[in-house]
């Protein structure tokens, strides 16, 4: 565990800057990981990744489970060398999968019950076999199992959630270190999973008792981002940020629109992920700061010469326009989506880069303010959301 650290560099307000060191490289703070569910950022080579600023990817446990397995990724040896990707991986635990794609049979204190929505087949996720996944995926950081409350979820359901989330780290913890005893793999470190839904009470408590049983080197924020509305997430966010330590990362599972990512930064969190980024862009639907989020299938774009956003650094920006991106979105070919992509991973990146440089200089709450009034202005609020786990 000793080539994990986390180092905090600045703050302003609430908001942070840091380094979260792995075994893999260091993760400046705050940062915008991008998804690759299936072991791949869907479209982009992993070089790209690099280039555009990315330090940390997600993949996910449930999907990799089901194919190609988590025994043939370890045999071919662990995520980074299947992949390409040298630098650190975080993997989910599956949970918020196995509740919203597979068909439930039973939730238990065991584990849960669930049918592949690939073929139906059946399968048992506990604490201790999504360990043993995790551990044979081989990713750096690594996410307990937990229950995840829909949102909109009653007190009693969160109240549940969380005693069996509770239950299920402890059990996390002990099948962690025998997994990193039987199974040969890199060094990882275990998140847990802080639930509580809507409620400030069950979310400070959920937090006091995770911190209560172990010594963790850094901790997520879920069940957040699942149809609740943006405000009470806001909210939880607040509830929680005196309850979480300084000296550890702290990561906002499934977020990822910039007005999200710049409010949550605010309120203390440091890491980010979402499918929204490359999702909206096989879509044809693109990030800018003076327009909000563009439709360039739009007829008004035929002719349009100009890049999706004057002031992106992004190499789909600095050589394409709009008329030839709406042109190939328009005819449904793949170089569209991934450009539209990659500009929008790198509005996202360059975001959470200029975070960085406004909480080192001190002027963080003055330059969020302003940013999200012209980000807003353009893009009206909605509660849209999109989580990382589809």
């Amino acid at each position: 565990m000793s080539e994990f650290g986390f180092e905090l560099h600045a703050t302003d307000g609430a908001a942070r800057a840091g380094t979260f060191a792995t075994p893999h490289g260091d993760v400046p703070t705050p940062t915008f990981m991008p998804v690759g569910t299936l072991a791949t950022v869907k479209g982009l080579d992993p070089s790209e990744l690099e280039v555009m600023g990315a330090t940390m990817v997600l993949a996910n446990t449930y999907h990799l489970f089901l194919r190609p397995g988590a025994e043939l990724v370890h045999e071919l040896g662990g995520l980074h060398d299947f992949m390409r990707w040298p630098r650190p991986l975080l993997t989910d635990s599956g949970g918020f999968q196995v509740f919203s794609l597979g068909a439930i049979s039973e939730i238990r204190d065991e584990g849960v019950e669930f049918q592949s929505h690939l073929d139906g087949s059946r399968h048992l996720f506990t604490p201790e076999s999504v360990m043993r996944v995790q551990r044979r995926l081989g990713a750096d950081v690594v996410m307990a199992f937990d229950e995840c409350p829909p949102g909109g979820a009653d007190r009693a359901t969160a109240e549940r959630a969380n005693r069996r989330t509770l239950d299920w780290l402890k059990r996390c913890g002990v099948a962690f270190d025998e997994a990193a005893e039987e199974i040969e793999g890199p060094a990882q470190a275990l998140f847990p999973v802080i639930q509580g839904n809507v409620y400030a009470d069950l979310r400070r408590q959920n937090a006091r008792d995770i911190r209560s049983v172990g010594e963790w080197q850094g901790l997520a924020i879920g069940g957040l981002s699942v149809g609740e509305a943006k405000p009470d997430m806001y909210e939880m966010l607040e509830v929680l940020e005196p309850e979480l330590p300084r000296d550890r990362p702290r990561y906002l599972m499934g977020v990822g629109y910039p007005d999200d990512l710049v409010e949550a930064v605010r309120r203390g969190c440091d890491l980010f992920d979402c499918v929204a980024p490359t999702r909206n862009g096989r879509r044809g639907s693109a990030w800018t700061l003076s327009e909000g989020q563009v439709n360039l299938k739009a007829a008004r774009y035929k002719r349009d010469r100009t890049p999706i956003d004057e002031g992106c650094d992004c190499s789909t920006c600095r050589r394409f326009d709009r008329a030839y991106i709406r042109h190939l979105i328009a005819t449904n070919e793949r170089l569209g989506e991934r450009l539209v992509s990659i500009h929008n991973l790198r509005f996202l990146l360059r975001l959470a880069e200029q975070c960085r440089t406004r909480i080192a200089a001190g002027e963080f709450d003055r330059w969020s303010t302003d940013w999200l009034e012209r980000y807003r202005a353009a893009r009206p609020t909605t509660n849209d959301h999109e989580h990382h786990a589809s």
